[in-house]
């Protein structure tokens, strides 16, 4: 694995989630989509590992959701990758009907 640190996002987030996480949080969770939640269930790690583990984990974790991606909703996203910071330009959030909300929190 390289030294640069990964994140997964949506593709519909404005928000860098390393500089701007309170924002890309807000905009994460009004959307219902709940990401950090989502990579906490899917990523297998443990208190025994090491820091550098965990994060080796984090980003397998990452791949995976990206890889499965079924409903093209994911992006692992570098902290060096820009953003968009001003959401004011963007269209508002792609509203996911019941069963995708369902089928992206279980």
């Amino acid at each position: 694995m390289d030294n640069v640190e990964y994140m997964l996002t949506t593709v519909d987030n404005p928000w860098n989630p390393f500089t701007h996480f309170d924002e890309w949080r807000t905009f994460d969770e009004s959307a219902g989509y709940y990401t950090s939640a989502f990579l906490a269930r899917v990523v297998r790690t443990s208190d025994d590992l090491s820091e550098a583990d965990q994060a080796v984990a984090i980003e397998q974790a990452i791949d995976e959701i990206v890889t499965e991606n079924v409903l093209g909703l994911y992006k692992k996203v570098a902290a060096t990758d820009t953003f968009s910071a001003d959401a004011r330009d963007l269209p508002p959030a792609r509203q996911l009907n019941k069963q995708q909300r369902d089928f992206a929190h279980n």
